[in-house]
């Protein structure tokens, strides 16, 4: 079971009501760690296999902070999110594995790490015929599975619908799918005259205070995806299992948010990001990113009603997606494809949302760009992970072999990630960022402790060395969640930093034994 180590520790999983510490409680996971010693861990074989392969509904958006749940901080009002995470597991420790759209999602959709794969940032992609493994989607559509992809894939190249059988996107075209703006040019345009003032990709400051959308929801890429996809629910006649892909764009700036969705938010009572007691910008391993003078120029300057607007809408954004995901449940409930699902939900990386230092957007190593919501629900989940929050460090890496278990299908020994529903040793969260020129900088995340370290640029993963640290920042995450105070070299951690330092260069090394 997820968490649990030997003598019966339970350190890292708890149930939804926080009751692990009970004498019930402790009795009941000692009976599960039996189960688990007996029958070597859960996960897909405890699911119902006389009910055949389960479909697998994968729902998906942009630059969603972790913490920007209800479950999470109860301002948000996102309920079929909510009760995803309540009637399954929430992954809490979860990381992306590059904080930026290309990287991040072709490391998620191919299963490997970026340094693996070759991209490590927002650039050209890998053509059909390089691809260093198979998709998500062709795996399961090899399975025997129908597979639908509605949204956001962002492969950075001209490609070919890699194995969807069904292929739906807003923005990005792929030789095979249907594009917005060839069948609705008109409400494309629309959109399009709504958001131009907002600079590119919709993230100038004007993007992130946004407005009230005067067009209908739609007329919205996001909305228009979704219509597209519940047409196809309701329209579906296939005796194949299922595997749904819905992947929206928001809630990433610009906050355009359709007519209702504010009503959820009491603007004078939004709280928004803290500054540090700086004088300037202290980001060693991010220094000079994400338009560091535009938005420090502005966001220093803002009014209070700029900031609450700001962050208002990016909840409101929040609130739409998650109303879209329950129209879309509903869709599949009504049809009867919820009998035997897996449904996962998560997002590319997160949004710092002008934290630390009028920080916005991701391209850093910092907790609101690199942790991302992470939850497995779904009627095919085995009793025992009903209402359980798992505090185990989880990467968007695991996405791909905790798929393919559940389908029971065969994961692959190269792969780096781990089957989220089975017990898994891993002691931390690992991410890459190449954004500084020149530059590579690696995390190392424990729930308690973060790491980050700085190279000059290798061609290999396993080509980096620990004599060749150019400095590094470190933080206590229990003391300061902020992330303000940098204790890198001091002596009271000294052994702590040397102990993650040899862990993070050892897991490097095993990069390269996979790389294309």
């Amino acid at each position: 079971r997820p968490g649990l180590k030997g003598s019966g520790e339970a350190t890292n999983r708890s149930t939804w009501k926080n009751n692990s510490s009970s004498h019930k409680g402790l009795i009941f996971y000692i009976a599960v760690l039996a189960i688990t010693i007996v029958t070597g861990g859960c996960g897909a074989g405890s699911l119902n296999q006389d009910a055949g392969k389960p479909n697998i509904i994968f729902l998906m958006d942009d630059q969603h902070r972790w913490d920007a749940l209800g479950v999470v901080n109860p301002v948000l009002h996102t309920p079929a999110l909510d009760r995803l995470a309540e009637e399954g597991v929430f992954y809490d420790q979860a990381v992306c594995q590059a904080p930026m759209c290309i990287a991040s999602r072709n490391s998620m959709m191919l299963g490997l790490y970026p340094n693996q794969i070759g991209v490590l940032r927002n650039e050209p992609g890998i053509p059909d015929d390089e691809l260093p493994n198979r998709t998500l989607a062709q795996v399961f559509s090899d399975a025997g599975y129908q597979t639908a992809g509605f949204g956001k894939t962002h492969w950075g190249v001209k490609s070919s619908t890699r194995g969807f059988e069904v292929r739906y996107t807003s923005q990005l075209p792929e030789v095979g799918g249907i594009l917005m703006k060839d069948v609705d040019p008109e409400k494309k345009k629309a959109y399009d005259d709504e958001a131009e003032e907002y600079g590119p990709g919709e993230e100038d400051p004007s993007g992130y205070i946004g407005r009230t959308s005067g067009i209908p929801e739609g007329w919205h890429r996001d909305g228009w995806i979704f219509e597209r996809c519940v047409e196809f629910i309701r329209q579906r006649e296939d005796d194949r299992p299922l595997f749904l892909y819905l992947s929206f764009l928001k809630p990433h700036a610009g906050h355009n948010v359709p007519v209702g969705y504010e009503d959820h938010y009491n603007l004078g009572e939004v709280k928004y990001a803290a500054q540090p007691p700086w004088d300037k910008d202290i980001s060693s391993h991010a220094e000079g990113v994400n338009r560091r003078e535009l938005y420090e120029g502005f966001w220093k300057n803002a009014s209070d009603e700029q900031w609450r607007l700001m962050t208002m809408r990016y909840w409101a954004n929040c609130s739409w997606m998650d109303h879209m995901y329950e129209r879309t449940l509903e869709a599949l409930e009504e049809k009867g494809l919820l009998d035997n699902t897996i449904i996962i939900y998560t997002s590319d990386h997160g949004e710092m949302l002008g934290e630390r230092y009028y920080r916005f957007n991701k391209y850093c190593l910092y907790e609101g760009s690199v942790r991302v919501p992470l939850i497995i629900s779904g009627s095919a989940l085995p009793e025992d992970l009903r209402a359980v929050r798992d505090h185990r460090p989880a990467e968007l890496v695991d996405v791909y072999p905790t798929l393919l278990g559940v389908a029971g299908l065969e994961i692959p020994d190269f792969l780096p990630g781990e089957d989220l529903l089975v017990p898994h040793e891993r002691k931390a969260n690992f991410c890459g960022l190449h954004e500084r020129e020149g530059e590579a900088a690696f995390m190392w995340r424990t729930r308690e402790h973060k790491l980050i370290l700085r190279f000059n640029r290798k061609a290999h993963a396993d080509e980096y060395s620990a004599e060749e640290i150019l400095g590094g920042e470190f933080y206590d995450l229990k003391k300061d969640p902020d992330e303000w105070n940098d204790i890198y070299g001091n002596p009271e951690i000294e052994q702590l930093q040397t102990g993650m330092t040899a862990a993070l260069m050892d897991h490097l090394g095993t990069l390269g034994e996979h790389q294309r």
